[in-house]
């Protein structure tokens, strides 16, 4: 359960980062924000790799002996993207008003690595629900958690959130291959 743990805090990453930016951006109704911002990315967050763990268990008999590989692949993928997105400029700077059209967009944006990572979820023993809910529950928080931190101290977190995050991915794709 540790290893989904990491997983999760590592994928949280992106939307901690965007929940940061958003943050610094509002002025008023920081709290609204903060719960909006944590139901939208939470639940995206939880859904997509149940999605990739789903697709991934269909594609398993067909890969079977390069799982480990594809896995790992995806995994570092997404790690190196995120850490290029980390000195890239921000997607949330393109927005003026944050609605729920912009929270549903951002939402997908920032999840779309969090289903390529529920591949990973059909190389463990771990319950693929208790493992995506676990991931939707750590997003919460920290999404939650990055706008009241964006509001208070600005973007300079940003980027080192999900630096980090893209980091724990990579290592991630390394322990896969020592399985």
């Amino acid at each position: 359960m540790l290893e989904v743990l990491v997983l999760a805090i590592a994928l949280s990453m992106d939307a901690f980062a965007v929940a940061i930016g958003l943050g610094s951006k509002e002025k008023q109704h920081i709290a609204s924000l903060a719960i909006k911002a944590a139901i939208y990315f939470g639940v995206f967050q939880g859904l997509m790799p149940l999605i990739g763990y789903l697709g991934g268990k269909g594609a398993l008999s067909v890969i079977d002996g390069y799982a480990h590989w594809v896995a790992f692949l995806l995994l570092l993928l997404i790690g190196v993207k995120m850490i290029y997105e980390s000195i890239s400029e921000r997607i949330e700077d393109d927005f003026k008003h944050i609605t729920n059209r912009v929270m549903f967009m951002l939402a997908i944006a920032t999840s779309i690595d969090a289903m390529a990572a529920g591949f990973s979820l059909t190389l463990s023993n771990q319950n693929p629900f208790v493992a995506c809910a676990l991931i939707a529950i750590v997003t919460f928080g920290f999404s939650w958690l990055g706008v009241f931190i964006g509001h208070k101290s600005g973007t300079w977190l940003e980027n080192k959130a999900e630096c980090v995050g893209g980091v724990v991915l990579i290592l991630l794709a390394f322990k896969i291959l020592l399985i």
